[in-house]
């Protein structure tokens, strides 16, 4: 067995596994042979966010096989943002690198990665070339970036993801922010200090499918939106405004025809209009409302962001060990 303490270990790589069981015997030894020459010791933190497709049987199996390996299986599916946070908890080592499970994003480039934070950076992302999606889904993403840059007013790359090494003082900084909603890339692009890109090329996804679907994709994004910005509000109001404006308009010019030709009728199809029109401007302001007070009614109960089932290693349940 391997003691490895905290102030030894160089590199804690962090992996949320979720539909791509297949894919972790070929993701850990990529990332052992990646890791091994790189640095001293190193540990790999693989977290089960309650994969429907048993994934769990084979991180056990790697967890208790290689003593670099740690095993998190989550009490239910909590989402990728909290299974990174649940494995940075975790996380031991002087930098932390958090990746997907899937090798879309090879395990190889730690070491441009490491090498770039070397040169004095806390936060160094992996910028995606070539990205191997399909042309919906880069064009869906590209709307996202571009929709989500405007509302939050801040630039978003959507060329990069999750994939990023971060040293302890940043790692810390994003474990202290404990709000439900949490985009890891947006947080770590948030906290600030000294950040870099480094240019990979992706590959093709080694196992299954992207578990996001569209649906999930559109709460996703009206999560992220409304937890980072407020925006949305201000654009209500001024929407609001500009209704209350156009109703006045429309009531002088009423009442100017009227004057002008008092036989015209304006009849009740433009009066149904109107209230159908204005009435579902309320509505989606009053949502917009809604949605923000929702999202304070959830912070406001303090629960966990996640809790763990169990925690697997080499040398057993290792629930102790934190």
């Amino acid at each position: 067995m391997v003691c490895m303490s905290e102030s030894q270990i160089d590199i804690s790589v962090v992996v949320p596994v979720y539909g791509c069981p297949g894919a972790l015997p070929e993701l850990h030894r990529r990332l052992t042979e990646t890791l091994s020459p790189l640095v001293g010791d190193y540990e790999i933190i693989l977290v089960d966010d309650r994969c429907p497709m048993g994934s769990w049987a084979g991180v056990q199996e790697l967890a208790l096989a290689d003593p670099h390996v740690v095993g998190v299986r989550l009490a239910r599916n909590f989402g990728q943002s909290r299974a990174i946070t649940a494995g940075l908890d975790r996380a031991r080592g002087t930098w932390s690198v958090v990746m997907d499970c899937d090798c879309q994003d090879p395990p190889e480039a730690i070491a441009q990665l490491y090498e770039k934070a070397l040169e004095g950076y806390d936060v160094v992302f992996a910028r995606r070339i070539g990205r191997k999606d399909s042309a919906v889904t880069l064009a869906l993403s590209r709307t996202y970036y571009r929709v989500f840059s405007n509302l939050a007013e801040t630039t978003i790359d959507p060329t990069i993801g999750n994939y990023s090494i971060v040293s302890t003082r940043a790692r810390d900084a994003y474990l202290a922010m404990r709000e439900q909603g949490r985009d890891y890339s947006l947080f770590m692009t948030w906290v600030g200090f000294e950040q870099a890109t480094v240019d990979i090329e992706p590959e093709a996804r080694f196992e299954g499918e992207s578990s996001y679907s569209f649906g999930k994709k559109v709460a996703l994004a009206v999560e992220t939106i409304t937890s980072h910005s407020t925006k949305p509000l201000m654009m209500a109001v001024k929407a609001g405004f500009a209704m209350s404006v156009l109703g006045i308009v429309v009531l002088i010019a009423l009442i100017i025809r009227h004057f002008v030709d008092p036989d015209v009728s304006m009849g009740w199809p433009s009066i149904i209009a109107s209230i159908f029109f204005v009435g579902g401007i309320v509505v989606s302001v009053m949502g917009v409302v809604g949605i923000y007070v929702g999202n304070t009614f959830v912070e406001a109960k303090h629960r966990p962001l996640y809790l763990v089932e169990d925690v697997v290693s080499s040398s057993g349940s290792a629930e102790d060990q934190r």
